[in-house]
Formats: structure tokens, C-alpha cells, sequence
């Protein structure tokens, strides 16, 4: 059964949803999302109402985990089980995805990601940790790691977003067309979202039931899909007039790294991995083959154990 029809709406309603107009309830996205039973817990930072999970051995090394664009902390489940004996494993909706939602005031920037990224670690009372981000939580994980190197031990990238795009994905660039920012918000159709999570994987034989429900059903949480297109602009921007300064930032990140990337990322290129070799010397390097943007849901088990050798070595 989909996800969608355990929300009882009434036929009308029902019948917009199928069509992909219109929000879902918020309420009823964190009974099944985001509840207490499954871990879920929230806090007031900076204008968000962030929803995070705080999991594992509170006496363990802790280690933050960030996911990328449309996704959320559901990302990392297949990591959990592996990671839970060794770490305490902290994952969060980033700021306009899942359920943490859209911001308030309706800014965005990676600056203000990190600062909540930095409050949350503060509230949760952890001075230093490791941290592993997927694409744009890549991009905010190495970001922070250069802002407050302090509090952070190692680095996991999985095809993290940094170098400029040449080829921006047609969802991000939607939001350039004119008219997106009004149409997007409004009407969005489940086929999208599933047609951006089978570019997302390699293969999308690998893609397990309920998952695009999932990212359909938080897409749909009230405001954040207008979120998804200030973010998708901001992002645009970055790539046009900031990446430029890439190489030489990125040399000057101290913490040991680790880069994971699927060669069958149709998103970010693999051809990034040699620029991030060029630049950071010493950095460890895993391609796996025929995997797609989200190797730590795709291949979860695989993945994972990769990064535990990174971490504990």
C-alpha cells in the first residue's frame, strides 16, 4: 500500500494528491516520518523547527551524518545498524528538506546550514565530531570542517558537490525557468520525484519499496517545496560565482578525508575525484562501480563498512 493513502483525506482530496497539487499534513508526515517511537525528536534553532535523530552509544565517538538536495535523515538508515555499536550517530533534516522544513523568513545559505549544523551540536552538548555528507551535505560537511576544524575529527564526502557543475541536474536547474517559482510549489507530481530518485541510483532495481513514497510524501511537507526552489537558486548562484575558489579551499582542509563515489553518478560527475586527489594529497579515494549519487542508500552495507575501516583506522 502507498504511503500517501495512510493520510485519510477525503476523495477531492485524494484525487489532488494523485496529482501531485497541494501539501500533506504535518502532523500526520511526523506520525509516520518523524515520531518518537522511530527516534525522532526536534529543536528550535535559528527559525527551524529541526527534526533529528540522536542514535546509537552515547559513550562513543560521535558522528554526524548530513544528507543531500530533496532527501532527508531517512537517507542514512541503511548506516545506522552498522555504525550504532561503535558511534553516536547524529542525523538531522538539513534546513528546507524533511521535516525540519522551510525557513521561516525564507533564507537560505550554506553559511546559515552550517551555523544550525553548529547549534545543533552545541544543544545535543558535543565539542568535536566525526562528520560524512552527500552532496550538498558534503558540501556542508567539508565547508564546516574548514570553518570550525576544531570540532571536527575525520571527514567521510560522498560525492560531495564543491567543484563547479557543467552540467547542473535538470531539477536544480528547473528552478532558473521562468515561472518554477510558482508552478514548482503548487504542483509537483509523484512521478518526478520518482523519475529523480532512479538518476539518483545506478540502478534502479536497487531502489527498496516505500522509498519513493518517502521522498514523495516529504516533498509535500507544507512549504517545502518553495523551499526546495530558494534552495535550488541559491545553489544555481553558488555554482556560477563562488566554486571558482574550489581548489584552493579545498586545500586547506586539515582533517583526514575520505571520498566515496558511485561511477554511475548522473548528478555530480565522477570525473570531480581526480580534481579532489589534485588538491587535497592524502586523501582516500573509493569509486564504486556502477553505483549512482547515494551510495549510502544504494549500497548501504558496503558503503558503510568502508567508512567504519576510514573511521576506526
Amino acid at each position: 500500500m502507498s504511503a500517501n493513502r495512510l493520510f485519510l483525506q477525503p476523495p477531492l482530496a485524494v484525487g489532488f494528491a494523485r496529482l501531485g497539487f497541494g501539501s500533506l499534513p504535518l502532523e500526520r508526515l511526523k506520525s509516520r516520518y518523524g515520531n518518537a517511537a522511530q527516534g525522532s525528536r526536534y529543536v528550535e534553532i535559528d527559525g527551524f523547527n529541526v527534526h533529528y535523530r540522536d542514535e546509537g552509544s552515547r559513550d562513543k565517538p560521535a558522528l554526524v551524518l548530513i544528507h543531500g538536495v530533496v532527501a532527508s535523515l531517512h537517507t542514512w538508515d541503511g548506516w545506522v545498524q552498522a555504525f550504532a555499536p561503535h558511534y553516536r550517530i547524529i542525523r538531522f533534516d538539513v534546513p528546507g528538506f524533511g521535516l525540519t522544513g522551510p525557513a521561516r523568513d525564507g533564507v537560505y545559505s550554506v553559511e546559515r546550514m552550517m551555523d544550525v549544523l553548529g547549534q545543533l551540536l552545541d544543544y545535543l552538548q558535543v565539542d568535536k565530531a566525526h562528520v560524512a555528507g552527500n552532496s550538498l551535505g558534503g558540501y556542508i560537511a567539508w565547508n564546516f570542517a574548514l570553518a570550525q576544524p576544531q570540532r571536527v575529527g575525520k571527514l567521510v564526502l560522498i560525492d560531495p558537490a564543491g567543484y563547479p557543475m557543467h552540467k547542473v541536474p535538470w531539477m536544480i536547474a528547473a528552478a532558473a525557468l521562468p515561472g518554477a517559482t510558482v508552478a514548482m510549489p503548487m504542483w509537483m507530481p509523484r512521478a518526478l520525484i520518482a523519475q529523480g530518485i532512479k538518476e539518483v541510483y545506478g540502478e534502479p532495481g536497487r531502489i527498496k519499496p516505500g522509498v519513493v513514497d518517502r521522498y514523495y510524501d516529504l516533498s509535500r511537507r507544507p512549504g517545502n517545496r518553495r523551499g526546495m526552489m530558494d534552495i535550488f537558486r541559491v545553489l544555481l548562484k553558488v555554482n556560477k560565482e563562488e566554486l571558482h575558489t574550489t581548489p584552493e579551499r579545498v586545500a586547506l582542509i586539515k582533517v583526514p578525508t575520505l571520498l566515496m563515489w558511485g561511477d554511475r553518478d548522473r548528478w555530480i560527475s565522477p570525473k570531480h575525484v581526480p580534481l579532489w586527489q589534485r588538491d587535497l594529497p592524502g586523501i582516500q579515494a573509493k569509486v564504486y562501480p556502477g553505483v549512482g549519487h547515494i551510495p549510502m542508500e544504494e549500497i548501504p552495507e558496503q558503503s558503510a563498512a568502508d567508512a567504519m575501516r576510514f573511521l576506526l583506522g
